[in-house]
Formats: structure tokens, C-alpha cells, sequence
């Protein structure tokens, strides 16, 4: 019999300071990428319990080793489940000594995999490892376990911390081209806003409503990038990860995805083109945004804040679904949105804004595709790679979306960039069909009673032959009324 305590380390290149209280068996097992890292224990203690110390007990074995190297820790016998301890089968078969973790030497370096065993003596309840270091030197995954093979070490506890550093600082090996990579994204945020905010204080005359709220998403997307960036910095400099500063990195982007998904959605019901208001649909948004903003808050605090191996597939899994629920809704009310608008504009002839709705719903659809493949790539990648083995290229799989945000926006920025014609696109400036004759009645009734005033009118290619022929009608009786 044998038990497998976890104790936190790090999942990590570089490493990782934790220090939790007091662990029961047993826990996923974490990992530790590295590249040429220097490792030790510091007040790692284990406690067994009363029953074991008059019983005597055996060691608690920790076990470094690389995840390549991971078939030559333990053996199964007969084809029966795998056991780390070795049994009296495995005794036979192996010829290991029973009730010892059965290793065998790496093909690459005969000390690895690395076992250090810590024994209780006498009828102590505790027993101490050793502050000691462990280098590492070659690249790669590595885990870190605590076995107890004595079944009387079952109810043990264990409490303490492992650092792990690599010499470029504490970020683990998944995280650490994150830092370079947020340097990037703050600097495309950066160009992107130098662009914007010049277009937007030239012509801020003119600037729509729609446009402050791009304006509010270009802001909040640098300042999530610069922090993002600041979070990675200070990780790797202390090794920690304090639990406001993530928290409020976490915060602002899920207030950045909430409100982009609903800039998105307003942009597709024609808000400010087709329609001044969203009217009675003005709450049903806010609170969709309310909640999706809740849902990934909720998401990337257990995800980001305190932490840092990933959470496990079961707990990610239940906080995955709401958000993915609600993208899955957004997506659904946005193209069935999007679809009227263009009816709406084809109907009303508008050929400039029908032109910009349809370079929109064509961006709008390969970010949608895009999406789908990726997430289809993202399955892939994790169900082939169960020991994470590929983790130098695992950042990719956050940094895409962030990358996809982003060119969305750009897109966006482009469509409705700020310029004097601006107004073009308003609701404001649009007479549509419906409302000829309300314009015509208010044409004669300025005729009647503006002496003195001066009429402003609409310019609309559809009325351009109506006010012809009523100028060449006006001119008719005036040259009668002169020869009369």
C-alpha cells in the first residue's frame, strides 16, 4: 500500500514560493519546469500520529523527476495498476525491496530520478527535511512528490515550502514568455491609442456616442496589458503573487471583456445608425453584461489570484461552462442583431453604412470561426499532452486570444474611426423613408410661418427630384403671375 502526498511546489520553469498550511493526502501531483534551476526545502515538516509513533513507521520518501523519466519511478505487475511503492510482485518481477520506491536511472544521467528520504526517530511525532538545495540542469518538466509507503503514515500531515528559481528570476517556465509578451500587446495598445486619440481630440466635434465607448475599450485594454505586465514583473522578481495586485489585474479584464462584448452587441443592433436608443432592451443588455462580467471574474480569480499550477479539470470545468454559456448567447444575439440591421439599412438604401455593417459582420464572422478552431485546437493540445511536456509553447494558448481581442478592435477602430464626416453615420442626420411625408409637411409649414428665420434641412438623395420639380413648379407661376 502507498500513499502520494502533493505538496504544492511549483508548475513551473522557474519555480514557485508557496507556503500552505498543513496538506492531507493526496493531492494532483505539480510540476516543475526548468532550466538550469536551483531548488531547495525550507521548514518542511511531517507529522504522523500518535498510533504510528508507538507503532513505528517507515520513511516519507520525496521523489524528483523529470516527467520524460516518469516510467522509471514505479512498475505495474502483471499489467495490474501502477504502484510507485514496491510490492511483493513487483519484488519478484523487479527485484526491488519491498515497502522501498522502486526507481530506476534515467538513460540520460544515472542520479535522476532524485529520491531523499526523510526517517521520524523513536517515537517522534515529527520529523524534518533537511534544508537543502537540488540543482537543475537540464530543461524541462519535472515533478515534485511525496510518498509515504508505510499504510501507517496514511493520516500524516505535512507542512512547509519548496522554492524553485531559475536565474532569470521566479516565473514559472509556461508563464515566463508571457512577460515579454504583454511588453508587446501594451505597445501595440500604445500605437493603437496614439492613432486613435489623435483622430479623436482633431475631430471631437463630431464624435458619436459609439465612439467614447471605443474610446473606454482602447483605455481599458492598455491599462489591463501594462498591468498584466506589472503582475509577471513582480512575480518573477519576489517568486509570489499577492493576491491584490492580481485580483485587480483579473478585475479590470473582465470589466474590458464585458464591456467589448457589449460595445460588439450595440454596434450590431444599429445603436446611434438605425436607432437612437436600445429602448426597452437598454436593461436586458446591462444586466447580460452585469452577469458575463461576474462570470469571468469569478473564472480568473480561482484561475489567477493565489495561485499558480493550473486549477484542476473538474473545478476549471464548472467555472468554464457559465462563461462559455454566455459567450455562446452573446454570439447568437449579435448575429441575429446584426441581421436585422443590414435589412434595415438595405431597405433605407444606405449604401455608405450598409458598406461599413457588411466589412463588420465579415470581421465579426472570422473571429467567430477563428475561435472555434482555436478552441478545438486548445482540446487537442491538452488531451495529447497529459504531462504537459509541450509546455514551452503552452503560452500561446492564452496569448491568442488577447492577440484576436485586439485585432477586433482594430478592426473596429478602422470602421469607425473619428473624422469630420463622423456625423454621416449618426442616427440623428438619417431620414429614412417612412418619414418623407413628415418632411414635406414641415417644408410648407416653415414656407408659411419662417419670415425671418432660417430652415435647415437633410440632405437625402431620394428627395433631390421631389425639391427639383417643386422649384421648377415655383418658377412656372412666378414668370405667369409676371406676364399677368
Amino acid at each position: 500500500m502507498s500513499e502520494i502526498l502533493t505538496f504544492s511546489p511549483a508548475a513551473a520553469r522557474a519555480s514557485s514560493l508557496l507556503s500552505p498550511p498543513l496538506l492531507r493526502p493526496p493531492n494532483p501531483t505539480p510540476s516543475i519546469t526548468a532550466v538550469l534551476i536551483s531548488g531547495r526545502f525550507e521548514n518542511i515538516t511531517f507529522w504522523r500520529t500518535r498510533t504510528a509513533a508507538k507503532r513505528g513507521t517507515g520513511p516519507v520518501h520525496v521523489i524528483i523527476f523529470e516527467a520524460a523519466d516518469r516510467d522509471n519511478i514505479g512498475g505495474s505487475a502483471y499489467g495490474g495498476q501502477r504502484a510507485i511503492c514496491c510490492t511483493a510482485d513487483l519484488a519478484k518481477i523487479e527485484g526491488c525491496k519491498q515497502g522501498e520506491i522502486l526507481r530506476r536511472p534515467s538513460a540520460t544521467d544515472i542520479n535522476w530520478p532524485v529520491i531523499l528520504d526523510v526517517r521520524f526517530k523513536g517515537k517522534s511525532k515529527t520529523a524534518n527535511l533537511d534544508s537543502k538545495g537540488v540543482t537543475i540542469r537540464k530543461t524541462g518538466m519535472y515533478n515534485l512528490i511525496f510518498v509515504a509507503c508505510d499504510p501507517n503514515l496514511k493520516d500524516m500531515f505535512m507542512s512547509g515550502k519548496t522554492i524553485w528559481k531559475n536565474p532569470d528570476g521566479y516565473l514559472p517556465g509556461r508563464m515566463a514568455p508571457l512577460k515579454k509578451f504583454y511588453v508587446f500587446m501594451t505597445l501595440a495598445y500604445v500605437c493603437l491609442s496614439i492613432i486613435w486619440f489623435l483622430q479623436y481630440w482633431r475631430f471631437w466635434n463630431d464624435v458619436l456616442q459609439l465612439q467614447h465607448c471605443i474610446t473606454a475599450v482602447i483605455a481599458l485594454g492598455l491599462f489591463e496589458m501594462f498591468l498584466w505586465y506589472l503582475e509577471y514583473v513582480n512575480f518573477n522578481n519576489t517568486g509570489m503573487r499577492p493576491v491584490g495586485i492580481t485580483t485587480l489585474v483579473v478585475t479590470v479584464g473582465a470589466i474590458r471583456k464585458a464591456i467589448s462584448r457589449l460595445l460588439i452587441l450595440c454596434v450590431s443592433m444599429g445603436y446611434g445608425v438605425v436607432r437612437p436608443t436600445l429602448g426597452g432592451l437598454t436593461s436586458k443588455v446591462l444586466l447580460l453584461g452585469f452577469t458575463y462580467f461576474l462570470a469571468s471574474e469569478l473564472l480568473n480569480i480561482t484561475e489567477y489570484v493565489g495561485t499558480i499550477n493550473d486549477v484542476s479539470g473538474r473545478a476549471r470545468l464548472l467555472l468554464v461552462l457559465p462563461d462559455a454559456f454566455l459567450d455562446a448567447f452573446l454570439i447568437l444575439w449579435i448575429f441575429t442583431s446584426l441581421s436585422r440591421t443590414l435589412e434595415q439599412l438595405q431597405a433605407k438604401r444606405s449604401s455608405v453604412k450598409l458598406d461599413i455593417y457588411r466589412k463588420f459582420s465579415n470581421a465579426l464572422a472570422v473571429t467567430v470561426i477563428s475561435s472555434v478552431v482555436w478552441i478545438g485546437y486548445e482540446v487537442y493540445f491538452k488531451a495529447t499532452d497529459p504531462f504537459n511536456e509541450r509546455w514551452q509553447s503552452a503560452w500561446i494558448i492564452t496569448a491568442f486570444w488577447d492577440i484576436l481581442a485586439f485585432g477586433l478592435l482594430c478592426v473596429i477602430c478602422y470602421l469607425w474611426a473619428p473624422s469630420q464626416s463622423s456625423q454621416r453615420y449618426a442616427y440623428s442626420e438619417e431620414v429614412g423613408e417612412e418619414s418623407d411625408d413628415e418632411e414635406a409637411q414641415s417644408l410648407t409649414k416653415g414656407k408659411h410661418e419662417g419670415q425671418g428665420g432660417e430652415l435647415s434641412m437633410v440632405k437625402q438623395e431620394k428627395n433631390v427630384g421631389r425639391d427639383a420639380h417643386l422649384d421648377v413648379d415655383n418658377e412656372s407661376e412666378e414668370e405667369e403671375d409676371k406676364r399677368e
